[in-house]
């Protein structure tokens, strides 16, 4: 019951963030999102998880002025919000590793999360479909209105979901500390080298 209530909370959050969009925000950026649940949503026509090297990013260009990661509104596959990294003129090779590993990281980030998405959306039309079926019930009532399942019938679904998926998302948050010490690590070797070449800078002006 715990881990069905934990479920539904990761999916309403979900689903209130996926309908935030807006503008693209400037600002810092998180080391690397994390996906906030699944989708709610059983309308519409199914969606195909994209291809892992598509860029979400690409048809968006942040001001030249900008010195900054650039946040944009929720992916409708995953619900995570994809950055832009902000790429400095005189990018030193740890930082350009730094970038490089985030990029990749948030690629990976959202293909994981489009995917199970998709997947939930789908197994989850398939039970509804199933119940309603061996209840004799249409998918719509008379008056045209969507015919749902109760909490606790759904809760059984959430629930073999979560057992099924169980090893997946195990894999998926060890492989995500990894990737995040590993970020977290060469962050602080970037931030390093910048004080390092700051007080390179200020020791040439002194001596000048």
């Amino acid at each position: 019951v715990a881990r069905c209530a934990c479920a539904e909370s990761r999916m309403a959050t979900a689903a209130r963030i996926r309908g935030l969009g807006g503008r693209w925000k400037g600002g810092g950026a998180a080391v690397a999102s994390r996906g906030c649940g699944f989708s709610t949503s059983a309308e519409g026509p199914e969606k195909k998880a994209p291809p892992p090297t598509e860029n979400r990013t690409s048809d968006f260009c942040p001001p030249s002025h900008s010195c900054h990661d650039w946040i944009g509104p929720p992916d409708p596959y995953s619900n995570l919000r994809p950055i832009n990294f902000y790429i400095p003129k005189h990018e030193s090779p740890l930082e350009r590793r730094l970038r490089e590993l985030r990029q990749e990281t948030q690629a990976w980030n959202q293909q994981f999360w489009a995917n199970q998405n998709i997947l939930f959306r789908k197994e989850k039309e398939e039970f509804v479909h199933s119940r309603l079926k061996a209840k004799g019930l249409e998918l719509r009532d008379e008056q045209g209105h969507k015919v749902t399942l109760n909490a606790e019938e759904m809760a059984e679904f959430y629930k073999a979901f979560l057992s099924k998926n169980f090893k997946k998302h195990m894999y998926y948050n060890r492989d995500w500390y990894k990737r995040n010490f590993t970020i977290t690590f060469i962050m602080g070797q970037v931030a390093f080298e910048r004080a390092w070449r700051r007080l390179g800078l200020k020791k040439i002006k002194t001596e000048s």
